[in-house]
């Protein structure tokens, strides 16, 4: 089933052999999924992205609904820096793209009560081996010897996003130091496609580690 790459990454930061999502993968999510979807929406040519500044372009509205709602709200007239837009809203991006995947029936969301007071949600995984299969995509773009000027957009899209934002079910720190050429490279090529965002989204992921941010689940 086609997955939007907001969906594949909120996917991503589930680690499959414990069984949940872990906590350290929590911070920033919210900053990852709104910077996968503007990055759609350059791709598909809904967004100018030049000069590290975006502005919208005259275009029909996406059919998926949680890129529409990104895309509502960047400027038509003059371009801004993109910080503002992976940042300022993230908090509001983990229901809709958690919604649209349990209508999927990839995910299961159950309400409990911690203690008989707080509510929360927990998300289960419904097929682990799809998670698993989209991880070992992303990891071959980085640790398989790929040319990087080859690697299809989605997985250099996924990868170079999961290095910024430290999503250690894709790739551990060991790796992500071992590696740091390799991601340099790839880093460097979604920089032509997208250029300013890549930096946006690790400002943003910085600033909320900082103050201990991080939405949902």
């Amino acid at each position: 089933m086609y997955q939007t790459l907001p969906q594949s990454l909120y996917l991503l930061c589930y680690t499959v052999d414990k069984e949940k999502f872990e906590l350290t993968n929590l911070q920033g999510r919210g900053q990852l999924l709104r910077a996968a979807a503007l990055s759609e929406l350059v791709i598909d040519g809904s967004l100018n992205a030049k000069g590290r500044k975006v502005v919208r372009r005259p275009a029909k509205a996406p059919a998926d609904s949680f890129a529409a709602a990104v895309l509502h709200d960047l400027p038509t007239e003059k371009p801004k820096g993109w910080l503002q837009f992976v940042h300022n809203k993230a908090h509001t991006a983990e229901k809709p793209v958690r919604e649209q995947l349990a209508a999927t029936g990839a995910i299961t969301v159950t309400h409990e009560k911690r203690l008989g007071l707080v509510g929360i949600d927990k998300v289960s995984v419904n097929d682990p081996q799809e998670v698993l299969a989209l991880r070992e995509r992303v990891r071959s773009a980085v640790l398989g010897g790929s040319d990087p000027a080859a690697v299809a957009v989605d997985e250099l899209t996924m990868a170079v996003f999961a290095y910024e934002v430290e999503v250690t079910s894709v790739f551990s720190g060991k790796e992500r130091r071992e590696n740091k050429q390799i991601f340099k490279e790839l880093a460097a090529r979604y920089d032509d496609l997208v250029p300013g965002l890549r930096k946006a989204l690790r400002d943003s992921y910085l600033a909320s580690v900082t103050v201990g941010g991080g939405w949902g689940q």
